[in-house]
């Protein structure tokens, strides 16, 4: 994997492939490569590290209109310039890009080794060329469709032969591949954002199909050569909302559009008549809502932690059991799908392999499966059952940030809408309401005060083990700041509830460790402030967000972040956005690649 750009058309492809690659980089990789056909030839340039790398080596005047496109993130293979995609057959004649994992690739290059090719990668993805090399029969799209029930486990293939100028050839096996449509030029990409500044019509394509693509044509069949007709969707986001602006990063504008993001998360979803939430796409009725007797929140990283804190948040409000599940170990769990149960997948990118791969395999045993989701029209969304979509607008940062606020909100919304149903009554649902209409002038508050957050990275961003700390509804919101920590400024960094580090983690304490806590003022207050007693006993560097005025906090901590005062429930929201500029600020400190951190991908579709 990482990211895939086909194009053909009436203009030179090579810039194209170059610039649909640099709207890719979000996405992580460490080597990519462009093929463009031209008079019969394929002409590859493929290099390892960044983009600027492989621009500087493509000529200037390389001619062609057609060809694809690949930004490489390692899986089988050390990252070099030959393992780089595209790959090509011996004869020179096929390439191809590939995103996914070949599983019987072991077995496939064992027998093509012996009917006398010579590999020249340790990819899985190379296989693909020489089997549609020995499967060649005059019909490319043929051949990939020979090679595709051949293969084992995910992929999205675009190919291209040389003789057969000005043709793409696209399949799909749980590795995202969409279509745009141009005036008199296709396009194939990984991702929409590849082909946005080109068109705004696309094709999503689906688990076993092909699509054969011309400069003025489509056509998409299964592989039994069935014609399958496709709706036509527009994107609706707009080019300059997947730019920088004036900020120096892709995470830093994301932290600071969150004010926005959560309000467009909320809005016409919320009732304030009848006290409730809206939420149309869920496709059920009052009745069978009424019926859910357990609620359970499916996912991975950063929407892992969100299901956790609303997984509190549920069965203090809506009195269901509601747990929160990683994705990767439900599938492989033999889950146990229970009547009246409602089951939410949780994906930034709605792509996510992991949390894919459970959704089917609840669905398979019966269970109705919602998703929440920021990209229209990804798998996800078009799998589930029904679900919401956050409307963050396009996210590129490798970590994920605004993403995990506004799921947060429209999973807050669907438990204002459930709680209303049972024990809520009106007066409560309007307080909680109210809650959340504070939410983004919340949020804008603490990020005004952003110059106090970079003080602290600055104070502390050297140091090598962090500590992150809190208790009840704020717990996953510790997760959530260690793991921002740690994947973008690479000190490792341990979340932990504080109640948990009697029971072990307090023998990592030392001058050099510093601690951060979480100290809401709310119920457990007292408890944490007894855990950072027991730290700040034991010489360790404790650092604290807490609510303005909390002075038993100051009298403790060596250095305190105060969020305003704000509705019980509603803390983790202005918790999380100090703990994202934390980790930001320290990463900038440190001097990395903060919006591609290293071995990270955005949206990881393979397991």
């Amino acid at each position: 994997m990482c990211g895939i750009i086909g194009y053909c058309g009436p203009k030179p492809a090579a810039p194209i492939l170059i610039e649909g690659l640099k709207r890719l980089e979000y996405r992580g990789y460490d080597s990519a490569g462009i093929c463009v056909g031209n008079n019969g030839e394929l002409n590859v340039v493929k290099r390892k590290g960044k983009l600027q790398v492989l621009d500087a080596a493509v000529p200037a005047d390389f001619p062609g209109w057609y060809g694809i496109g690949h930004t490489r993130w390692a899986t089988h293979g050390e990252v070099n310039d030959t393992n780089a995609h595209p790959h090509i057959d011996r004869s020179g004649r096929i390439a191809i890009v590939h995103n996914g994992i070949i599983e019987n690739y072991s077995a496939l290059r064992e027998k093509l080794e012996q009917d006398g090719h010579a590999f020249r990668t340790e990819t899985d993805s190379e296989v693909i060329a020489y089997l549609l090399s020995t499967l060649y029969e005059g019909d490319l799209e043929q051949a990939v469709k020979q090679t595709c029930r051949i293969l084992k486990g995910t992929y999205g293939i675009v190919a291209m032969h040389q003789e057969e100028p000005d043709l793409l050839i696209g399949a799909r096996n749980g590795s995202p591949l969409v279509l745009g449509i141009g005036d008199k030029e296709m396009l194939l990409g990984s991702d929409v954002t590849a082909l946005i500044a080109h068109t705004k019509q696309v094709v999503y394509i689906e688990d076993g199909e092909v699509v054969r693509v011309t400069p003025t044509s489509y056509r998409t069949t299964d592989l039994g050569d069935r014609q399958i007709d496709k709706r036509v969707d527009t994107i609706s986001w707009e080019l300059e909302e997947i730019e920088k602006d004036e900020f120096r990063h892709f995470m830093e504008k994301e932290i600071f559009e969150q004010p926005e993001s959560i309000k467009r998360a909320m809005q016409g979803r919320v009732d304030h008549e009848h006290a409730t939430a809206h939420l149309g796409g869920l496709n059920m009725s009052n009745r069978e809502l009424l019926e859910i007797e357990r609620v359970k929140l499916v996912a991975a990283g950063t929407s892992y932690h969100a299901g956790m804190v609303v997984s509190y948040l549920m069965e203090s409000l809506a009195r269901i059991p509601c747990n929160a599940e990683l994705a990767s170990e439900l599938r492989y769990r033999n889950p146990i799908v229970e009547r009246n149960t409602i089951y939410f997948v949780i994906s930034q990118s709605g792509e996510t392999a992991d949390t894919l791969y459970a959704m089917r395999e609840l669905q398979r045993k019966g269970a109705r499966v919602l998703g929440i989701c920021n990209v229209v029209g990804a798998t996800i969304p078009r799998e589930s059952d029904g679900g919401v979509y956050i409307h963050s607008g396009p996210e590129i940062a490798v970590a994920s940030t605004k993403a995990f606020t506004s799921q947060l909100t429209a999973l807050y919304l669907f438990t204002l809408l459930i709680a209303r149903m049972r024990d809520m009554s009106y007066e409560q649902g309007l307080n909680f309401i109210e809650a959340l209409d504070s939410i983004p002038a919340l949020t804008r508050s603490v990020l005004d005060r952003h110059a106090e957050v970079e003080a602290l990275a600055a104070k502390y961003c050297r140091a090598e083990d962090f500590l992150f700390l809190g208790r009840g509804i704020n717990y996953p919101v510790a997760l959530e700041g260690a793991l921002k920590l740690k994947e973008i400024s690479y000190i490792h960094a341990e979340g932990y509830s504080a109640a948990e580090i009697k029971h072990g983690p307090i023998a990592l304490i030392n001058e050099s460790t510093p601690s951060l806590f979480i100290v809401p003022d709310d119920g457990l207050r007292e408890k944490v402030i007894s855990n950072m007693k027991e730290v700040k006993a034991r010489k360790g560097p404790v650092i604290a967000l807490a609510v303005e005025g909390d002075r038993d906090v100051a009298a403790i901590a060596d250095d305190v972040f105060y969020v305003p005062k704000a509705g019980e429930l509603v803390y983790p929201f202005a918790m999380m956005i100090p703990l994202q500029l934390f980790a930001y600020y320290c990463a900038l400190q440190l001097g990395r690649d903060v919006d591609q951190p290293r071995n990270l991908a955005k949206s990881v579709t393979v397991e």
